[in-house]
């Protein structure tokens, strides 16, 4: 498959946005599953973009096993934009040198928003808002390092949602292909409302593409948010999760067609593929990390009340399939609705 090319891939993008423990082999497969392809032009990338949850750079160039096995790429995940995180620009450079020369990703994405103290604390992700200059560098030395496309992923801002807007230009000048801005600042978490208008501001700041990102949580408002942002995509986060349907639903809504429903039976299929598939990366035991995903694919479901507390507490595969048999054998129980969310 070829390198991408953000600014020659057909618009809209909507893409996976990496999320950290969510978004590893097993769901983009399942995201990749549930999207069926739309007629493809000779030499178009397949629908959506995904990108994988983020791995350390320093642990990429230490060797350390876990997370080399985290930069595996199946083929059915293609085309595939790791994310690394780190702080130091040799490091990093070096950590996407070793993962392309190992795993070929069609992309690298920096993690520049991320928000949380486990990562900010070391001047990773949305720490580095606050330094532009170690930003720039670590854009130069990756791209000097990899022959793939490199975008970035960043914030409003740290306490500013206004700081976004030179923070932009910096990293095109650094050459950044791409930058994707979730429109929360970093002391707001994931509190309040994204800014969508303050990413439309940041839109008119570059040349290159970008990406808006933040409470886009129902396929029907992606044709609304690239109104408003004026934006080349839309990168969606947790509006996926439990919904891997959400890119075949957002194809419909771009269209103007009805979202095509998702039943009982399809759900309970499509969670039984992932766990398959979750268990096939990590083991059996894979099942007890498997139930973060089940709490999302029930959320707000209707009838799922009296069975949320098995799920969420399933050990073994044998256990949630006796509880998924009980949800469709419960006839009260009917998901018709495309989004849950």
């Amino acid at each position: 498959m070829p390198p991408l090319d953000w600014k020659t891939l057909p618009r809209p993008i909507v893409a996976l946005s990496p999320m950290a423990d969510m978004t590893d082999s097993a769901f983009c497969r399942v995201v990749r599953e549930c999207t069926p392809q739309r007629p493809q032009a000779s030499g178009q990338l397949p629908f959506p973009v995904v990108f994988r949850e983020m791995v350390s750079a320093e642990a990429v160039v230490r060797g350390n096993q876990k997370t080399l096995g985290m930069t595996d790429i199946d083929p059915a995940e293609r085309p595939l934009v790791q994310q690394l995180f780190g702080a130091d620009p040799a490091t990093m450079a070096e950590a996407a040198r070793r993962i392309e020369a190992e795993h070929h990703p069609e992309g690298f994405d920096v993690n520049m928003g991320c928000p949380v103290y486990k990562i900010v604390h070391s001047f990773n992700g949305a720490a580095l808002m606050k330094e532009p200059a170690r930003a720039a560098e670590i854009v130069r030395r990756m791209k000097a390092a990899i022959t793939v496309p490199l975008s970035v992923k960043i914030r409003a801002g740290w306490s500013d949602p206004r700081e976004c807007l030179d923070f932009v230009r910096v990293l095109e000048d650094a050459g950044a292909d791409l930058v994707a801005i979730h429109g929360r600042t970093k002391k707001q978490g994931y509190s309040g409302k994204a800014d969508w208008n303050i990413i439309a501001e940041a839109k008119t700041r570059v040349k290159i593409p970008v990406l808006a990102n933040g409470d886009v949580h129902d396929p029907a408002q992606v044709p609304e948010a690239l109104r408003v942002t004026g934006c080349d995509g839309a990168l969606i986060a947790r509006g996926a999760l439990g919904h891997p349907w959400f890119f075949l639903h957002a194809q419909e809504a771009l269209a103007g067609q009805t979202p095509t429903p998702v039943t009982l039976a399809e759900r309970v299929r499509v969670v039984r593929r992932h766990a398959d598939l979750h268990a096939e990366q990590y083991g059996e035991r894979g099942i007890v990390t498997f139930r973060k995903h089940l709490a999302w694919y029930f959320k707000g479901a209707r009838g799922a009340k009296a069975f949320r507390q098995r799920l969420v507490t399933v050990k073994t595969r044998a256990e949630l399939d006796a509880v998924l048999d009980e949800m469709l054998v419960a006839s009260g129980f009917s998901v018709d609705s495309p989004s849950l969310a």
